[in-house]
């Protein structure tokens, strides 16, 4: 009996493998840490072959640990970081470059004279999407335009084009499988998200040929088997999501107004639009959330690219802390009477502000500021991040509660933290038994669409809570607080 599920969890700076059993509890992980690359100032690149490397290795240790074998695995779900961008030879499967990663801003200027020549309101309209270097659209255009005989590789039909699922589904299936899902193929600036399909007159303004794109398929799906020699036998692959999509699946935010925000390397609060396609007039994105059986749910999404990332650069770049699960004790000790604010603008600014030029700044330094201010000006960076985000989406979708927001991925694990965004936030934070949200989710459309799992409203049932922070701060504090952070923030901008 095939009673197992593995996600694939490939992130920004590590490789994941889950193995999940029929009552949708972790069995086995597997994980490995990878290198990032900054070859210039807001330049971020992934080795392919690290990330390829990483999670073979994880999914073969995960199997090892559940004392299964890929016999016993019913399928096999993928979640990715989303908008890193990789160009493959066809012949070869070799990357024509390193991965230019999601948070790299290098067509920055790219994207600032398309906007010249008036043309982010048509890129907008078809993809709900800004002109930013966070998408990928910009970046495919780059390595065309800068790996040298591209260009002509590209027309003539040997490369291939994918986000880091695409990639991965390649490899997995011997190059039988140039795929990827809807979810993914939305944040690339080149998908149209009403029409569910790859847009002529957006890739002729990048000139992309359209012979370098992925088929699109519905997030639960046919992806595809692996070769056998990988795992030991051939097992289905029938789920795939971005990352942030996900995590809205994995919180069990199927119904219209449900909300998720997941913090990881970025912070990413994703709200189900349902069959609505929601404009923002605040510079969120308007995406896809989900496509399955063939009907698109939609979604308003805001992006922070410095969460989690934060904190690994206090600890990393500054080394006042040992390990990044210490910075909440670290804030509980901070003076109350020092207001340190840090605006971690580090690749820019995203939602609501989109400023590709912004820069960090640390504001309210005194001689008395050390370690312990500089961990809680971390950690609220994030809050205060998040309730930037929340107020656009807001003003977009006056329908928005002020319900609990659900939350996950490793920043919640602090409970200072979360409860200093509950007092931000002014409403509840859920954190819930089961914080591997995302690769949660991808498990749940492999396993549903393989029939080992339920549908969506018997997965929902199963949600769990594992704790609720109220928020406990007064009003006057709050705002004070708010109004420090937004003065920083307007400090940085460009």
């Amino acid at each position: 009996m095939k009673d197992y599920v593995i996600a694939i969890d490939q992130g920004t700076t590590s490789s994941r493998a889950i193995v999940f059993d029929t009552d949708f509890r972790m069995v086995a992980t597997g994980q490995r840490e990878f290198e990032q690359h900054f070859p210039d100032s807001g330049w971020v690149e992934h080795e392919p072959e690290d990330i390829w490397d990483t999670t073979v290795a994880t999914v073969r240790e995960a199997i090892a640990k559940a004392g299964v074998s890929a016999g016993d695995i019913a399928a096999i779900g993928i979640t990715n970081q989303r908008e890193t961008t990789l160009i493959w030879d066809r012949d070869t499967g070799k990357p024509i470059h390193r991965a230019i990663v999601w948070q790299d801003r290098r067509t920055a200027p790219m994207c600032e004279r398309l906007k010249a020549d008036g043309l982010e309101p048509i890129f907008s309209k078809k993809t709900g999407l800004l002109l930013d270097p966070y998408f990928a659209g910009t970046k495919v255009a780059w390595l065309l335009n800068k790996v040298p005989g591209a260009r002509a590789r590209a027309a003539a039909g040997k490369l291939a084009f994918g986000t880091v699922d695409s990639f991965l589904l390649w490899r997995l299936t011997g190059g039988k499988a140039h795929v990827t899902d809807a979810s993914n193929a939305s944040r690339t600036l080149l998908y149209n998200i009403r029409d569910n399909a790859w847009d002529e007159e957006l890739l002729k303004i990048l000139e992309i040929p359209d012979s370098l794109l992925p088929v699109v398929k519905d997030c639960a799906d046919d992806f595809g088997e692996t070769t056998p020699e990988l795992f030991g036998a051939a097992i289905p692959i029938r789920g795939a999501a971005g990352d942030q999509q996900a995590a809205l699946i994995g919180q069990a935010c199927f119904e219209r107004g449900t909300i998720k925000s997941t913090y990881g390397t970025g912070c990413f609060v994703v709200l189900n639009t349902g069959e609505e396609l929601v404009r923002s007039q605040n510079r969120l994105v308007s995406t896809i959330g989900y496509r399955l059986r063939g009907k698109t749910t939609y979604a308003l999404e805001g992006s922070i690219f410095v969460a989690g990332a934060a904190v690994q650069w206090l600890r990393d770049g500054l080394k006042i802390l040992d390990h990044a699960a210490h910075s909440g004790a670290m804030a509980a000790q901070a003076d109350p009477n020092q207001q340190v604010y840090l605006v971690p603008a580090f690749v820019g600014l995203g939602a609501p502000h989109w400023d590709a030029n912004a820069r960090g700044a640390i504001f309210g330094i005194t001689r008395g500021t050390g370690p312990n201010e500089l961990a809680r000006a971390a950690l609220e960076s994030v809050c205060y991040q998040t309730l930037d985000l929340l107020d656009a989406m807001k003003a977009d979708y006056p329908a928005l509660s002020d319900a609990a927001l659900r939350v996950d991925g490793g920043m919640v694990a602090s409970d200072w933290t979360m409860q200093h965004l509950a007092n931000i936030l002014g409403r509840p934070v859920h954190r819930p038994g089961v914080l591997e949200t995302t690769a949660l989710g991808a498990a749940w459309l492999a396993g549903m669409h393989a029939g080992v799992w339920p549908d969506e409203k018997g997965f929902a049932s199963t949600w769990k809570l594992d704790r609720c922070f109220e928020p406990s701060m007064k009003s006057d504090a709050r705002q004070r607080l708010i109004k420090g952070w937004r003065d920083a923030v307007r400090r940085t901008l460009t």
